[in-house]
């Protein structure tokens, strides 16, 4: 995933009735109109908000006779959680080295030692 993609993923996932869907989803495919049952969101909304969800490819959908059923992208959804991974072990170790700094007895390390590992 590019750094460009995560802000938009983050806006995604940040809405609280978006994150329902997709938990919903995660547990059973289900279409708009189960959703909305399960929901207290109209149909139209819940439409909107799967809208969103494939447009960051979190949600697949999949016509069975007259119905749309959607379901969540595993794949996608592990793409999203090995990203989400790297970055976090990033800002550990950045936080480790800022704790090592503040705890050692030098004011600052050398200028070349600054850069991030």
């Amino acid at each position: 995933m590019t750094t460009t993609e995560l802000p938009r993923l983050f806006a995604v996932l940040g809405d609280d009735t978006r994150w329902e869907v997709l938990v919903r989803l995660g547990r059973e495919p289900a279409s708009a109109s189960d959703l909305a049952r399960e929901l207290p969101v109209s149909r139209q909304a819940i439409v909107k908000h799967l809208d969103v969800l494939r447009g960051v490819a979190l949600v697949r959908a999949q016509r069975r006779g007259r119905a749309v059923v959607y379901e969540a992208d595993g794949a996608r959804l592990e793409e999203v959680g090995r990203d989400l991974s790297v970055l976090a072990a990033a800002w550990d170790r950045r936080l480790a080295r800022i704790k090592r700094i503040a705890e050692s007895s030098d004011p600052l390390p050398p200028a070349d030692a600054r850069s991030d590992p």
